[in-house]
């Protein structure tokens, strides 16, 4: 029987299950806790998180507002302290961020992929601010708020798989575009770099530099290629002769054109990768979800899907 070639979303799935330790027991317990968003426990696991994150991003903002710092002198000096209260939360929160980052290490199957990949390397930001601090000062408090970013979890509280599949296709053809994107990139490179060569002579070598000139060296006139050719227009470098202002006008309709070309690389990869649409189930007794359509067991507990013939 000739098998039927992967989807993305299966692909998906599978990604998913790399982690997943094969044996039954407490890291496989833990992990279904931790990593899924289908069972009652690892739902309230993920509530529970996002509570904890938003709360921690509020006592870092709060941390900011003069209101909340308590002004003392020492020796002539004014120092600004924080409320007790917010000081003991904050360490409460990043004690907690650390015991759920060792049991996500603990309870995968590779914990060094875990530990590099995105969302463990999100974990760990999100942990280091709050003992950077006690090296470093308050200065490296504010990078909590990195923390914010672990608020995309949502999508798996709220069972909006559908959205993050969608997302994964459009990763999986960012990636497959990689050749062609590096290929624009490298054009778009040797653009800014001719353009700001050419701008710097101009502005600041072909017309004895210009007194008022904007173009002080050739990285700063790549610097004004790339917001030109961005349509940015910070306007804190501008071209003064008429030259300079023909070719800045001629590198904003080039920017214009080139920034719909990676648009294109991509929606030819998500067109080419919806050729084979599939429908998905979830399990009726575990409610773990995403099994083919053509699925006789699931991939969780094993349990016949029983689907209907």
């Amino acid at each position: 029987m000739k098998s039927r070639p992967l989807t993305r979303d299966t692909k998906t799935l599978q990604r998913r299950l790399v982690q997943r330790p094969h044996e039954a027991g407490t890291r496989q317990r833990m992990y279904d806790i931790i990593f899924e968003a289908e069972t009652p426990e690892g739902r309230a696991f993920d509530i529970g998180l996002l509570v904890a994150i938003v709360t921690s991003i509020v006592f870092v903002s709060l941390e900011t507002l003069p209101d909340y710092q308590v002004t003392r002198v020492v020796d002539g000096q004014t120092i600004h302290d924080l409320p007790l209260w917010l000081v003991v939360g904050e360490w409460l929160l990043t004690i907690l961020f650390t015991l759920e980052y060792i049991a996500r290490l603990l309870c995968v199957r590779h914990p060094l992929k875990y530990a590099t990949s995105f969302w463990g390397i999100v974990d760990l930001l999100s942990v280091l601010p709050g003992y950077a601090a006690l090296l470093t000062g308050d200065s490296a408090r504010s990078f909590v708020i990195l923390r914010s970013v672990r608020l995309l979890r949502v999508f798996r509280v709220l069972k909006l798989w559908r959205m993050m599949s969608q997302a994964d296709e459009l990763a999986d053809a960012i990636w497959n575009s990689r050749d062609k994107i590096i290929v624009f990139l490298s054009v778009v490179l040797v653009a800014v770099t001719i353009s700001g060569t050419l701008m710097y002579h101009i502005e600041s070598v072909m017309f004895g530099s210009l007194p008022d000139s904007d173009f002080t060296s050739i990285p700063q006139a790549m610097y004004w290629a790339i917001v030109t050719m961005t349509t940015v227009g910070y306007g804190d470098v501008v071209p003064h002769t008429t030259i300079g202002k023909i070719i800045s006008a001629a590198l904003i309709l080039l920017g214009y054109s080139l920034i719909i070309v990676p648009t294109g690389f991509v929606s030819a990869e998500l067109s080419k990768g919806n050729s084979e649409p599939m429908e998905f189930h979830p399990c009726p007794r575990c409610e773990a979800a995403r099994h083919r359509s053509d699925a006789e067991y699931c991939y969780r507990c094993g349990s016949d899907l029983d689907r209907p013939a």
